[in-house]
Parts: structure tokens; C-alpha cells; sequence
């Protein structure tokens, strides 16, 4: 099987009619995020080149979406945003103020469920990865959110992200992903995403009633969500898990798409 990578800025009309992936793949609850949501539309028009689609060379079909924004980031834990709406704000700002990056930063990699088996996940790290390197950047940052975590929503993050399993790999399977590709973790990121919503908002992305003030689960939650009746008001926070990709080293099975730009 055979892919190729087009950017945004390079094909508008790709990156358009494949639109229908992420409300595919995302819970309808995700897709309302407080601050990430401000910037999401302007990530194409505003950093085309770091967009990207995965074409299926014999279908001739979209088969996955990538979102990365170049960063800067000093090497360190402390010039580490909290997460990825801090990431989002920082992102857009230096390039409003015109400063260079030294990195990139992933915001998503959006697989519809009938191209999951593929192993599409390591070929997305790797285009990434190309991009990254193609920009001179020196890493590809990630904050990673563990797909089984919605199984365990009451473990801290702080503690889940560092699972194994009896061969010593990490438990969660999109964690296990980075890992094998020569990722490394570097910190929790517990508040990374931000979503504040109605009482009857919340019920309706996740199909669930809260008839009185509480903390809940939810399906597909990786944390719980807090109501409050009185104030109509639900707030939850997504967490995920810094790791990054040295681009210098790159990891075992990574393997390229072909690239018309190259």
C-alpha cells in the first residue's frame, strides 16, 4: 500500500472534501474545546504548509488528516506549555510577533475507524516527522492523548502514562506508538484541554442526563466531568501525556510516503 502526502496550501481541495474525517473520529464532546476551538479554523489558512492529508495512491482517496504548528521550545520541562491549548496560544503568537521556531508540534492525527487496522498512525508520526525536518526544526513535540485512557478515567494521568505492559512497553496502545518510534515522555499534561459547556449541551454530546451537581464519567471521557446545576455549567479537562520525537534519530518502522515536494 502506497500513499502520498499533500499539504493544505498545496491541495485546498483536499484538505476540503475531507473534512468529514474528524467528526468521525473525535467525540462530538471534543470537538467544543474552549481555547483549541479559537484557532482550529485558522490552522489552514494561517499554516497550510504544516497541514496535511494522506492519499491512498490506488483508491485516490483521503484516508487520514494531520495537524501540526511550528513552536519554540527551550529543551526544558519549564518552557513546556500545560498542554495543547496552551500550545495552541503559543503557536499563534510567535508567528504574530514573527518569531522563528525551533520545533513542531502535533495537534492531531485524525484516522476514520474503517482505515484504523491499517497501521496508518506510524506513517501520520513519520510524515510529521519529514515536515519537521524539512523546516530544519530539531523536534517534533506531541501531547499525546492515550486512546484507552477513556477506559480508566479515574487514574491519573500522572500515573497511566507510565503503565506497562509484561514486556515492559507501555499499556496505552497510542502511547506504545510514540514510544516504539523513539519517543520519550517528558511530563503529564493533566489540564491540556479545556471544555466549559451547558448542562443541556453536555447531556447532549454525550447522551447522558445530570439531574444534580456531581462529578460523572462519561463515554469516551479520559477525566471526569464536574456539573453544576445551579450555575448550568459543566467543566471538564482533558488530559494528555508530552512526549517527542527526536528528529536526529528516527525510530524503527518508520517509513515515508512518497512526497511530491520532495
Amino acid at each position: 500500500m502506497s500513499f502520498t502526502v499533500f499539504t493544505h496550501a498545496e491541495r485546498p481541495d483536499l484538505a476540503e472534501s475531507s473534512l468529514w474525517i474528524e467528526p468521525a473520529v473525535w467525540p462530538d464532546y471534543n470537538r467544543h474545546s474552549d481555547i483549541l476551538g479559537r484557532y482550529w479554523d485558522r490552522l489552514s489558512p494561517e499554516f497550510g504548509e504544516f497541514q496535511f492529508v494522506l492519499l491512498d495512491d490506488s483508491t485516490r482517496e483521503v484516508v487520514a488528516r494531520g495537524n501540526t504548528v511550528p513552536c519554540y521550545w527551550a529543551g526544558d520541562l519549564e518552557s513546556l506549555p500545560d498542554g495543547i491549548d496552551s500550545m495552541a496560544v503559543h503557536a499563534f503568537g510567535l508567528a504574530e510577533r514573527h518569531l522563528e521556531p525551533n520545533a513542531l508540534c502535533a495537534l492531531a492525527i485524525s484516522i476514520p475507524p474503517q482505515n484504523q487496522s491499517k497501521s496508518l498512525g506510524k506513517v501520520m508520526l513519520g510524515v510529521m516527522r519529514d515536515i519537521a525536518a524539512s523546516h530544519g526544526h530539531q523536534s517534533l513535540l506531541a501531547p499525546v492523548r492515550p486512546n484507552w485512557k477513556e477506559r480508566y478515567p479515574l487514574a491519573p494521568i500522572e500515573r497511566y502514562m507510565y503503565w506497562t505492559r509484561e514486556d515492559g512497553l507501555p499499556f496505552d496502545p497510542w502511547i506504545r506508538v510514540h514510544y516504539r518510534l523513539g519517543a520519550h515522555f517528558l511530563k503529564p499534561a493533566p489540564r491540556s484541554l479545556r471544555i466549559t459547556a451547558t448542562v443541556a449541551e453536555w447531556e447532549s454530546r454525550t447522551g447522558l442526563r445530570f439531574p444534580e451537581s456531581g462529578t460523572y464519567v462519561f463515554p469516551r471521557g479520559l477525566s471526569t466531568l464536574d456539573i453544576d446545576v445551579e450555575a448550568d455549567v459543566g467543566r471538564y479537562w482533558e488530559p494528555n501525556v508530552w512526549m517527542c520525537h527526536s528528529i536526529q534519530s528516527l525510530g524503527e518502522g518508520t517509513q515515508s510516503p512518497s512526497n511530491p515536494r520532495t
